[in-house]
């Protein structure tokens, strides 16, 4: 029988590689490492890529192993999903993997100017009622712009058509500079080796369900204005893991 919710916060709380502030914790205590996480934690120079809404954490924890000269951080709010991820990288000993348990509203307050060097965003909730919560939104990608490199990469792997649309929309509107764009991946994967190597479980369900896996990767300036689409644009017709439209309407900004 696997261990409960409390088991693995308890687990947690002694973890070297997990640090847990939800947003009460640190609207009151500011974040020492923010800038240092290379020297105080990684013990290197190396690039710093980060997974928003890792889940279990299964993707930070297969790039780091793909990649021992690059440090991964993978975020999320769930610290009992972020569990597994966390024992796995500790019982494997792959050191150049973190996670931060947090609210990724607030990410911006964890991260230096210039610290890191691209964002994964893996399988995101696509928010179609809420543009705000959309972590490709211009709420969110004004945030990453505090702590990402000049023209720092971002990735979008994803099931949903309606997130895909909505942030290809962005990436046009804002004239944002687009390296790679599939709507199936695995039709693809050899042009796209790194996104089509690691599949999370939840995503090999989608798969056997027949659903498309699309990916793209752009570049995010940190210099002028960022705007909405304003582009109606037809809701998902699926039910994904834990996901419905939760609205009789077909279509959503």
């Amino acid at each position: 029988m696997g261990k409960g919710k409390l088991a693995k916060f308890a687990d947690m709380a002694t973890y070297k590689n997990v640090f847990q502030y939800p947003y009460s914790v640190v609207s009151d205590v500011p974040f020492a490492m923010r800038g240092r996480w290379r020297e105080d934690y990684f013990g290197n120079q190396n690039p710093i890529i980060l997974e928003l809404g890792c889940g279990k954490g299964e993707y930070a924890v297969e790039l780091a192993k793909a990649h021992p000269d690059c440090n991964y951080i993978g975020v999320d709010i769930k610290g009992a999903r972020m569990w597994t991820g966390a024992t796995r990288a500790l019982q494997e000993g792959i050191t150049n993997v973190a996670f931060l348990r947090t609210n990724i509203e607030i990410i911006d307050r964890f991260f230096g100017k210039d610290e890191v060097q691209e964002i994964w965003l893996t399988f995101s909730d696509p928010q179609m009622k809420n543009p705000r919560k959309r972590l490709s939104s211009t709420f969110f990608l004004n945030r990453y712009r505090q702590f990402l490199q000049d023209r720092g990469i971002i990735h979008l792997k994803t099931d949903s058509n309606f997130l895909f649309t909505y942030t290809t929309y962005m990436v046009e509107r804002n004239h944002l500079p687009l390296i790679a764009r599939t709507e199936d991946l695995y039709a693809e994967a050899e042009a796209h080796p790194e996104a089509s190597s690691i599949q999370t479980y939840y995503e090999q369900m989608w798969l056997a369900r027949g659903l498309n896996i699309r990916y793209m990767q752009f570049q995010l300036p940190q210099e002028g204005p960022l705007e909405e689409p304003d582009i109606e644009i037809e809701l998902d017709d699926y039910r994904s893991y834990h996901r419905s439209k939760r609205s009789s309407l077909d279509t959503s900004k």
